[in-house]
């Protein structure tokens, strides 16, 4: 947080940062009909990361590159391709608004995970809200039941997990390396990680796709931005919640791009989760000193 907070900027800020998300989730989703996962992971990284260093080089100087934890950055770019990779494989076959409605469990796993991992101390309001908020998975995903039961949606509860795993660590390397470093590295971790697991069954780009490669890298790190820049004017408590809004716009996508909407049960189930985070949020703001801090999307 910076010394000249502004609500507002910061409310515009991270409606941009959901915005540019999206739009990136949806590149990745038409990239995905076309290449393996892994290899969708790695023009993730490697598309964005130019675009982010620029932005670093102009606002903070190469000395704000210098990692500190070496360990804790290899850990999370780790996590960072199963978490793209999984959620990349998903949307081959789930809209893209049901792969949200899944993901919106992170922020609750990220609370649980806080107990054993960082010491915290989670309430029994809070827990329940974690188990309502699983309970909204199970509505989406229908277990013993036809239709959304599938692999793919459990591959994007897998990427929840990453994710929330890897917010443990952003916690940990907060407290010795900066921000800049922070998302630098996880890129160009992703894209090298990503890179190697993926040459075996490397597939030539096709031309036609560049500008939609370049376009998502684009839309990601004015994401990155836009977030970062959100949570240095205002308080994560504020916020954090507008990453809901992130459903609104990939239900358009959905039927923009593909001319499909969510069912009633994912309707359903994303109105437990969304309520569950919302109110999670909120048992936060009343009884949490740090501040949070903005993490890398999928």
């Amino acid at each position: 947080m910076t010394a000249h907070s502004s609500p507002a900027r910061a409310i515009v800020w991270m409606l941009a940062a959901v915005a540019s998300f999206s739009l990136m989730d949806a590149g990745m989703k038409l990239l995905s009909a076309h290449y393996p996962a892994l290899q969708v992971t790695v023009l993730r990284g490697a598309a964005s990361l130019p675009f982010v260093l620029v932005w670093v080089l102009a606002t903070a100087g190469p000395r704000s590159l210098v990692p500190v934890r070496w360990g804790l950055h290899l850990l999370r770019g780790l996590l960072g391709i199963v978490m793209i990779a999984c959620f990349v494989y998903a949307l081959r076959e789930l809209p893209l608004s049901t792969a949200y409605t899944i993901y919106f469990v992170a922020p609750l796993l990220v609370a649980a995970l806080s107990v054993p991992l960082l010491g915290e101390h989670v309430g029994p309001r809070r827990w329940v809200a974690i188990g309502i908020g699983l309970v909204g998975v199970l509505v989406v995903l229908r277990p013993g039941v036809g239709g959304l039961v599938s692999f793919p949606g459990l591959m994007v509860l897998l990427a929840a997990t990453a994710y929330a795993v890897a917010a443990v660590t952003v916690s940990l390397l907060t407290r010795t390396d900066t921000p800049q470093s922070m998302v630098v590295w996880f890129l160009l971790l992703l894209a090298l990680g990503a890179g190697l697991m993926a040459w075996p069954e490397w597939r030539p780009l096709q031309l036609r796709h560049a500008a939609l490669i370049a376009g998502m890298g684009l839309a990601g790190a004015l994401g990155q931005i836009a977030l970062t820049r959100a949570f240095q004017l205002g308080q994560a408590s504020l916020i954090a919640p507008l990453e809901y809004t992130g459903l609104v716009w990939v239900i358009g996508w959905d039927l923009l791009l593909w001319q499909v909407l969510p069912d009633r049960m994912t309707w359903v189930g994303a109105a437990i989760i969304v309520a569950s985070g919302l109110y999670l949020l909120h048992r936060e703001r009343v009884t949490r000193t740090r501040h949070m801090q903005p993490l890398d999307h999928p």
